[in-house]
């Protein structure tokens, strides 16, 4: 890694840092050299910044501290110790980059192995290349790797042989002496490149051998080749200047003032920023800055990847929104080895660009939706995918076996980035065509809606660009980007945050800063396998300039890194209705975003924060349980109750079958929630569940009036949570590896008798209650069509909540995290889709047929 900055852009390093660029080796990612700088469209741009020596450059005056090479340091002449500690750090930056030279000199060879051959035919009757071609190509890499061998032969026995003592500043003298051959190869950089891509395309031989040049590897390294592109070589000395200067910087920190090799370093030193800067001063005036037609220069604002409705399906764009255009555009199929590019599919000036009304947008071609079922099922897949790649990680597995299961993943992720996306943002050319994105989130939709009109208050122009002008401003795309990957967590590197899992409680308290009296309401999104989902919902609060909503809401996180929340104005106007999804449109007054820390949020306690969105602050509150705390089945202290006791305990004292709070909450949903889309699904408030589980369990006898009033979500939360806070789960703790068994048998004969076994041997009251909530979700499933609820979906909310072991037993079938939400999860919900699937099955039949089936579980 390159050394980290501190304040004032002065490297900053520990031992562990002395690795020039020996992460370079690995030649993953190397289809693209480093990012340029924007807009530098001609040449690459080399970094100074960071080597500048407050003692060097008349810039670092004034700022005391940093990388100062005067005694002062106390790495100095400070005491024998710190000159003894100065003198072991000099071993080990010297140590450092000799090991990165030596990759470098591996990568020169590279380049220069094909050099011979190509000259060799160049002189016959088919030459790959012409002389001057290979010229170009090559230009200044003999010399370069010569100066570098020389440097690098005489560093490393003085490194390997080390004492106190050892001088070697006049090798680096040397070789800063030499950088003019850098100049020369700078220069010739960018025709080396377009030579380079011009004989690949008309010359199948060379663009095999450019595509793939084997490197060796480091001495101390297992692999013994990589291969690299011969674009990404090219860039390599261009990259390896900074770093010469880095190491210098390094060495000075770590030389005293009354060494010998002191002025000879600060000599080097001093060569090498000023040919830097005369290289870049050079660059400057070459650079072209794209403009736009009132020779403004043409700035990006915002870019992203968006779903597109083209032509019936669905595709996926790179969107970007510059200062006075939008342009959508695709990334083309490109060779391995060649420079990625865009490919323009459409561009709108902003100012002929109008966003239709929702009432007048015409009717839209019929956004096929995928059913949500086949999205959960999607997501399981990835998180069981996702187990296994962890898992091989942990037993060392290989690396074949983990990049297939990658692949496969990445497939996945893309297949649920491109179709759950359903809500629809249109955009209109003032001249006759449409365009119809679909977004997964209200938020996005509004941000780039507001990014656009905030453009659009300026004085704009249409106008029509050329073929070549369209062309300069696709390809300056691919630098200019700022969103580089596809959202998935397959493009994530291992070490990034891998979100959190689990339940995150949201305490909505209320909003101020509302000019007038409006109907309000809130929604909280939240991140989830790489684009945002609406998890929850407010009540409209009426007519008010402070709604006061204090509702509470649990939502499940699956790898989340951020919390939304958006307030609306509730809008009642039924000719408001927008065509696209025949949904009144509320208007969003405010919206704004915090990221979940995983330290600050996982306390016991709640946290309060206020979110500040244009004027409008909303007050919430949060707190964060892991999933494993979350599942935890806790046993109730008081008896008394029905919560958190044993389901025998409570019929034999109600003297019932099934336990009063199962049928009543049963009978409220059948009578009044079978039609609400997406019962049991949606979370309902958190304060009123509290309130309902409070009355069941004191037994008051005013139950029956409070179902009545309440929330149809907060009631079927309500049955939701008394099956999970059960000590023990309903199907059993005893039965539980058993169904797991019985589950994963592939004959449907011997699985069907394992089944039913299973029923038959639960306690009379669990199985009877079992089979009455197994007919309620059949019944709800019925509805499907209206509520979208399937009996896949039932299964994915119950099966978890029947099955899940209580503490004890879950401890040995839990490791990761993401564990929790794959095989395990995936086999409960299995288990009660079986059921479920099943024709009806009745008490009195099982209990009939024990004497068929009498082996033992």
């Amino acid at each position: 890694p390159e050394p980290r900055l501190d304040a004032h852009g002065h490297p900053s390093l520990t031992p562990a840092d002395f690795n020039y660029g020996a992460d370079e080796y690995d030649a993953e990612g190397n289809e693209e050299p480093k990012a340029l700088p924007e807009g530098s469209e001609t040449m690459p741009y080399i970094d100074e910044s960071p080597t500048m020596s407050p003692q060097l450059s008349a810039r670092g005056q004034d700022s005391g501290d940093g990388v100062s090479p005067t005694p002062t340091d106390g790495l100095g002449t400070g005491g024998d110790r710190d000159a003894g500690k100065g003198l072991e750090m000099r071993k080990l930056v010297l140590s450092g980059f000799l090991a990165s030279e030596e990759i470098y000199i591996n990568q020169l060879e590279a380049l220069l192995l094909p050099m011979k051959p190509l000259k060799a035919t160049a002189t016959t009757s088919q030459p790959v290349l012409t002389l001057q071609q290979i010229e170009t190509i090559f230009y200044k890499i003999q010399d370069i790797y010569e100066i570098h061998k020389e440097f690098y032969d005489s560093l490393c026995p003085k490194v390997q042989q080390w004492d106190s003592n050892v001088t070697m500043g006049h090798l680096f003298q040397k070789l800063a002496s030499q950088l003019g051959v850098y100049k020369a190869f700078v220069d010739n950089y960018k025709i080396a490149l377009e030579t380079a891509e011009k004989c690949s395309q008309s010359n199948y031989q060379f663009q095999k051998i450019s595509e793939e040049l084997k490197v060796k590897g480091p001495k101390d390294s297992k692999e013994s080749h990589t291969s690299v592109t011969m674009e990404a070589l090219l860039y390599k000395p261009i990259d390896r200047v900074t770093r010469s200067t880095l190491v210098l910087h390094d060495l000075l920190k770590h030389t005293p003032a009354d060494h010998p090799d002191y002025p000879l370093l600060q000599d080097a030193l001093r060569i090498s920023q000023n040919f830097l800067s005369s290289i870049n001063e050079d660059i400057d005036p070459r650079r072209t800055a794209v403009t736009t037609p009132k020779g403004e220069t043409r700035q990006l604002v915002k870019d992203g990847f968006l779903v597109e409705l083209s032509e019936g399906s669905r595709k996926l764009r790179h969107v970007f929104l510059f200062t006075d255009v939008l342009l959508c555009a695709k990334l083309k199929k490109t060779a391995v080895g060649k420079h990625q590019q865009y490919d323009c599919k459409w561009y709108v000036p902003l100012a002929d660009l109008v966003f239709p009304s929702p009432e007048e947008s015409e009717h839209c071609p019929q956004v096929h939706v995928i059913p949500d079922h086949e999205l959960e099922d999607m997501k399981m897949k990835i998180s069981a995918i996702k187990s296994e790649v962890q898992k091989e990680k942990a037993n060392k597995g290989q690396s074949r076996a983990i990049e297939r299961l990658k692949k496969k993943m990445f497939e996945n992720e893309f297949w649920l980035l491109l179709n759950s996306p359903a809500i629809p943002f249109r955009i209109h050319n003032r001249n006759g065509k449409s365009y119809l994105f679909l977004l997964s989130s209200d938020y996005e939709r509004s941000e780039w809606r507001e990014a656009i009109q905030r453009l659009q208050k300026k004085d704009l122009q249409a106008f029509v660009l050329s073929s070549v002008e369209l062309q300069v401003l696709t390809g300056s795309c691919f630098k200019l980007r700022t969103v580089h990957n596809i959202p998935v967590t397959s493009n994530k590197d291992d070490d990034e945050s891998p979100g959190l899992y689990g339940f995150l409680h949201v305490i909505v308290h209320s909003a101020k800063g509302f000019k007038q009296s409006a109907n309000l309401y809130c929604t909280l999104e939240v991140d989830s396998f790489g684009y945002f989902v609406s998890k929850a919902k407010t009540r409209v609060f009426r007519d008010t300039t402070e709604p006061q909503w204090n509702e509470e809401f649990e939502i499940e996180l699956e790898g989340s890194q951020s919390l939304r929340i958006l307030c609306y104005e509730k809008c009642y106007d039924k000719t408001k209705l927008n065509k696209d999804n025949n949904e009144i449109v509320d208007k969003i007054m405010g919206k704004g975003q915090i990221q979940l820390d995983p330290q600050a949020v996982q306390t016991k306690n709640w946290h309060m924060d206020v979110i500040e969105m244009n004027g409008i602050k909303v007050e919430f509150s949060m707190k964060f349980t892991s999933r494993d705390m979350s599942l935890k089945r806790t046993p109730s202290k008081k008896q008394t109750g029905v919560f958190g006791v044993k389901i025998s305990v409570v019929t034999k004292r109600e003297r019932s079958k099934v336990p009063y709070i199962v049928r009543q909450c049963v009978e409220e949903v059948e009578k009044r929630g079978i039609e609400e889309v997406g019962i049991y699904r949606i979370s309902g408030v958190a304060t009123d569940i509290q309130a309902l589980k409070a009355v069941f369990d004191a037994n008051n006898k005013d139950i029956l009036v409070m179902l009545s009033d309440m929330d149809i979500n907060a009631i079927a939360g309500t049955l939701k949570l008394y099956f999970r806070e059960l000590p023990e789960p309903l199907l059993t703790d005893r039965l539980y590896p058993a169904f797991m068994e019985g589950i994963a048998l592939s004959d449907p004969a011997a699985k069907e008798n394992c089944m039913m076994h299973l029923l038959r041997s639960l306690p009379d009251p669990n199985l009877i209650t079992f089979l009455f909530l197994l007919e309620h979700l059949k019944r709800v499933a019925e509805k499907e069509p209206i509520n979208k609820m399937s009996l896949h979906n039932l299964a994915t909310v119950f099966g978890p909540t029947l099955l899940r072991p209580s503490e004890g037993e879950s401890k040995a079938h839990l490791t990761l995290a993401s564990d929790i939400w794959s095989h395990d999860v995936m086999a409960q919900v299995q288990v009660l889709l079986y059921y479920l699937q099943h024709p009806p099955i009745s008490f009195s039949e099982l209990k009939r047929n024990t004497l068929y089936f009498s082996t033992d579980v």
